[in-house]
């Protein structure tokens, strides 16, 4: 049933009461189109889905239909909260009216913040609330007992108190969900666990409807499918409003009066200009793809601030009072610059941002939409963007992003198929709160747009291992945290099962983290010894494999100083303050993107069309020209392979356009295929857009004379017996393992008084691991490793995807030399870790051979 799309609503005088007119008009400001649209499907008692950019105002939009109906004199009449019988169960006349779910905990601060006013402003009598993992324990408990008109929540602390005995009493008077930044929910595990949390709402409130607020997406019909209950072999969406009136952002690309890089991330290059831009602007939000590069970013700007702006750091590693800090002084407009990751991305206000600039490439045209949006939060003024790319081939991906921007074109991916490991997390929340039957909470999880395709055999698989582990597990009474009582309901087996579920819920499993103290050297030298205080201020966060590598009197930035490890003690890092000049920089696991399928394809349009090159600069121009007399520059459905002698090795390297997780894969996929064709492969290296294998059999004669058939190389059946191979030696797939293990519960991380430590939980999972796949290939977690890997880790969706598109379309270049197109994926080789001006120097001198012998 396809959803409808809103036309302008009444005139606001029908939809908004006298008080709500006023508060508009004392504001100076006029209601819009699209927040009226969502006070008529209130009435309507309809769910809706509303797209919007931002500065729109999305978020009073979602909260109109509340705040008018708890401000109804028929309501407040009721206010009081008392019990009634309905015959079968007790239940609150009055009590919560509307959840708001967040992605962010920080989101449902700030939200409760601006909320406020206007309740306060227009003397409604309404009680708005956060609970977060912050929430202090009282007022939690206090929450169940007694909740607030609106509770502002996030998805895992939806699940816990779905999880409790009294879910039944505290949600039966709930009327509406807004579900916030729906578009950024959906595409991960904790929209899986937030679409179950729904589809329990619907039953214990079958009255509730929800509210989801987006920025635009490419599928909105699928997005929309989340916001209502999906009846049995067909599936239904929520009508849809659309914002209008936005002006179109205006985004350029910096053409930069230096050299451009031909590899890299850094963006060193650009410094002075990025500087030059904050001081030019009000105040300017600096965003790069990781957190170490914010981090030499910051420190990189810091160096060259004659002027005394103030720039601030701001990602999700830093301690998080250090966050807010910044976040106040950003709303207070206080700060020029912010250099910032996707910690940033979504949500909170910022008021006067007048610029945004990217540093790097996008990844995707919707994301960068997002971060475009962070910038000027008017509506009928265009948000501004300068895109800064770190090297040539960035270039690229920077002018169709901007293209595709202006086309409005997104590029989010589709719904997710529910993960299995994410239902066993469900199921056992389930029996912590009251006993069911697996015949009632099939029908319930299959109401849930990720979970509608769910068969029953999957479904008594996941209760089966919730139950017992499986079959290769049953032996281990731990693994049984369920049992079935003499009516056929599922219970918990003990106190301790529901007491390990609250402790461990939630989809987001992150790398061990430890804590960075700062404190006075003990000696300064290199390995000192002596004793050290303990205490010291708080930074923030790093990973524990980062600092498992460094030696005493190591150095390296961490919240914008330059720091001398000193020690570890238990989960406590120990810091001073470093002056020296080249630091190490700690590359953490989070914020790194793959290049999207949309704006790949987009890639190998432009390439493939000459005409469309005299958008680009002219050092890109000179670089592509030299490839195609050189080589050739691949068109839009074909897989170019070049092979040609360097230094005593041979090389091949291919120009797939599908980002470095498919490259990745292919890469190992391929060198085991060559060690069968006895080509002698030594070792392969991949970026967003090329592969290159390097090794010691003369791949050109072998090519030549048909010893390899590049057909047969790049066929698609390298996704089974090899893939399989790889896998069963792979540490990837173990971590994969890892992750859903403890997802699902099997493995827990956090116990009463203690924290499993980092080797635990290796060890556990490893060996669970192994037991399956010798003893249970098929179990429940193996198929939803897989089911990972496909997507995450490995993409083999999308390799099997460029597998097919290429058959029959691979054209082969014999080169005598590295051709210029081949230089960034060849200058990866061999390099090393080496960070600052010394590595960039590095990069430029190996960059300098490779173009001498690629230009012959």
């Amino acid at each position: 049933m396809p959803p409808r799309i809103l036309d302008i609503p009444a005139k606001p005088t029908t939809l908004l009461p006298d008080r709500f007119q006023a508060w508009f008009a004392a504001r100076g400001w006029s209601p819009r189109a699209h927040q009226l649209a969502l006070l008529e499907k209130a009435r309507e008692d309809a769910s809706a889905l509303l797209i919007a950019p931002t500065g729109a105002g999305k978020t009073l939009a979602g909260f109109l239909p509340t705040l008018v109906e708890l401000s109804s004199p028929a309501r407040d009449a009721s206010a009081k909260q008392s019990l009634v019988s309905t015959g079968r169960r007790v239940q609150r006349s009055a009590g919560l009216h509307t959840l708001y779910i967040s992605p962010l905990k920080a989101l449902a601060v700030d939200i409760a913040r601006n909320l406020e006013r206007p309740v306060a402003e227009m003397g409604l009598p309404i009680k708005v609330e956060t609970r977060t993992g912050d929430t202090p324990v009282s007022r939690r408990q206090r929450q169940r007992r007694y909740p607030p008109d609106i509770l502002l929540t996030t998805p895992e602390q939806l699940a816990l108190l779905l999880s409790s005995d009294d879910a039944p009493f505290l949600f039966s008077s709930l009327k509406r969900i807004v579900l916030d930044e729906l578009h950024a929910l959906v595409t991960s595990k904790r929209g899986d666990l937030l679409s179950l949390g729904l589809a329990r709402l619907w039953r214990l409130a079958p009255q509730m409807r929800a509210i989801g607020l987006s920025a635009t997406v490419a599928e909105p019909e699928s997005l929309a499918r989340f916001l209502v209950p999906q009846p049995k072999d067909s599936a239904v969406s929520a009508d849809i409003v659309v914002a209008g009136g936005a002006a179109p952002p205006l985004v350029e690309m910096l053409d930069t009066r230096e050299r451009l890089p031909w590899a890299g991330h850094s963006a060193r290059h650009a410094l002075p200009e990025i500087y030059e831009l904050i001081k030019a602007n009000k105040t300017t939000l600096v965003f790069v793809n990781t957190r170490s590069q914010a981090e030499m970013l910051f420190q990189n700007l810091w160096s060259m601030n004659d002027d005394g702006l103030a720039i601030a750091l701001h990602h999700g590693s830093l301690d998080v009072a250090q966050r807010r800090k910044v976040e106040d002084a950003m709303s207070a407009g206080r700060l020029r610059g912010v250099v910032c990751t996707s910690s940033l991305d979504l949500g909170v206000d910022w008021g006067d941002v007048d610029l945004v600039v990217n540093i790097g490439a996008p990844k995707g045209s919707s994301r960068l939409m997002q971060r475009i949006g962070r910038a000027n939060h008017r509506l009928d003024e265009a948000s501004r963007a300068v895109l800064v790319p770190a090297n040539r081939f960035e270039v690229l991906e920077c002018r169709v992003a901007i293209d595709a921007i202006a086309e409005n074109a997104q590029d989010t991916p589709p719904l997710r198929t529910g993960a299995l490991d994410v239902l066993a997390q469900h199921v056992l929340g389930c029996a912590c709160g009251e006993p069911f039957l697996s015949d009632e909470l099939y029908g319930e999880i299959r109401a849930a747009a990720p979970y509608a395709g769910l068969t029953r055999p999957d479904f008594d698989d996941v209760v089966d291992f919730v139950a017992s582990g499986g079959y290769a597990l049953k032996t281990y009474e731990r693994f049984a945290r369920i049992k079935q009582d003499k009516e056929g309901r599922w219970r918990v087996a003990n106190p301790k099962v529901r007491q390990s579920y609250r402790m461990n819920v939630g989809t987001i499993v992150e790398d061990d983290m430890l804590k960075v103290r700062l404190v006075r050297s003990r000696g300064g030298g290199t390995g000192s010894t002596g004793v050290i205080a303990r205490g010291g201020r708080l930074l923030g966060e790093i990973e524990e494999a980062f600092i498992e590598g460094l030696s005493p009197g190591d150095t390296f930035v961490f919240s914008g100083e330059v720091v001398r490890y000193e020690t570890l003690v238990e989960d406590q890092v120990y810091v001073s303050r470093a002056h020296e000049k080249d630091p190490k920089v700690p590359s953490y696991m989070g914020g790194k993107f793959p290049l999207s399928t949309y704006l790949a394809e987009r890639v190998r349009r432009l390439l493939d069309d000459g005409r469309a090159w005299g958008a680009l600069p002219e050092q890109v121009r000179d670089w592509l020209s030299q490839q195609k007399d050189v080589s050739r520059v691949p068109a839009v459905r074909e897989l170019l392979v070049e092979s040609f002698p360097r230094a005593n090795k041979h090389y091949i390297v291919c120009y797939p356009f599908e980002g470095r997780l498919a490259h990745q894969t292919l890469g190992m996929l391929l060198t085991r295929r060559l060690e069968r064709a006895r080509a002698r492969p030594l070792g392969f290296v991949a970026n967003e857009y090329a592969v290159a294998i390097w090794g010691l059999g003369d791949t050109s004669f072998m090519i030549r004379n048909g010893r390899l058939d590049l057909d047969a190389l790049f066929d698609p059946d390298m996704l089974g017996d090899d893939l399989e191979a790889w896998l069963a030696e792979s540490a990837l797939m173990k971590r994969t393992f890892r992750n859903c293990a403890i997802i699902s519960g099997l493995i827990a991380r956090r116990h009463t008084g203690e924290e499993k430590s980092r080797r635990q939980v290796l060890f556990s999972t490893d060996l669970v691991y192994d037991v399956l796949r010798k003893h249970q290939a098929d179990h429940v977690l193996l198929r939803a490793a897989r089911a990972d890997a496909a997507t995450g880790l490995l993409d083999l969706r999308r390799l099997s995807d460029m597998l097919t598109r290429i058959q029959g379309r691979i054209t082969h270049r014999e080169l005598d030399h590295v051709s210029p197109l081949a230089v960034p994926v060849m200058l990866e080789i061999g390099r090393e870790s080496v960070y600052g001006e010394a590595g960039d120097e590095l990069l430029a001198e190996a960059a300098d051979e490779l173009v001498k012998e690629a230009m012959g």
